[in-house]
């Protein structure tokens, strides 16, 4: 199983917090469940990232806190690799936002961004929105965690298609 994850965020530095989140679990073969919310931040989302992802402080101010999606997160991300165009930024979060709960959250990564540099070498750029521009992946809501997510899943399925030095895992919770 594959968790491929996106989140939106209020800034890249360490005490920017979770705007928005989306999860799709996959199987290897196709989209076997998914999970998206926006999510309170409980901070102030600063103009730069509202004219990025289109997400204010209004939209969220009645959206769930991380707290009340936590279930949702964990069941989704159990058992499964955690997937993510950057993974290690998208998974810090998520695993800051656990501690912040007090619980420990561990996962496995797979990052697309490293995988597409192995097998797909000598692209102009690893970023999602020009590797996608690249392999014909089309983009909606593009800067938005649902958007973003669905096509880091198209994305991966095009590595797993093209996978002949069988990088990517498939055996580990199967």
């Amino acid at each position: 199983m594959y968790a491929i994850v996106d989140i939106e965020t209020t800034g890249g530095g360490g005490t920017s917090r979770i705007t928005e989140i989306a999860v799709f679990r996959h199987d290897g073969t196709r989209i076997v469940d998914f999970f998206h919310s926006l999510i309170n931040p409980e901070m102030y989302i600063p103009p730069f990232i509202t004219r990025l992802t289109g997400i204010d402080n209004e939209m969220v101010k009645d959206a769930p806190t991380f707290y009340d999606v936590q279930d949702a997160v964990r069941a989704m991300t159990r058992d499964a690799w955690f997937v993510a165009h950057n993974a290690k930024f998208d998974y810090g979060f998520i695993k800051r936002e656990f501690g912040a709960l007090d619980e420990y959250f561990q996962r496995d990564l797979l990052c697309t961004v490293q995988l597409s540099r192995k097998i797909f070498p000598g692209l102009k750029s690893y970023s999602l929105g020009n590797l996608c521009e690249s392999l014909e992946i089309m983009i909606e809501n593009r800067h938005r965690a649902h958007g973003d997510a669905e096509a880091t899943v198209r994305l991966f399925e095009k590595l797993l298609l093209n996978d002949r030095q069988n990088l990517i895992p498939m055996d580990l919770y199967q």
